[in-house]
């Protein structure tokens, strides 16, 4: 598997770290990447994918008059 390194500030990771009850950054920050996806990845099967937004449009048809 590859691996990625990246900086962050020090405060975050350590809330980060507070937050998800581990006791390392490296192990903080994939924790919240997962559930980051897994969580964009359940809202794409609750709503469809990214390519059917125009689908989640708040624009309604205007009502038909008789």
């Amino acid at each position: 598997m590859a691996q990625v390194t990246v900086t962050l500030d020090a405060n975050l990771a350590i809330d980060a770290m507070l937050l998800s009850g581990t006791k390392n950054p490296q192990d903080a920050v994939e924790l919240v990447v997962r559930d980051y996806l897994a969580r964009g990845r359940r809202t794409e099967t609750r709503t469809g994918d990214a390519a059917d937004g125009h689908r989640a449009s708040t624009d309604r048809p205007a009502a038909q008059e008789g």
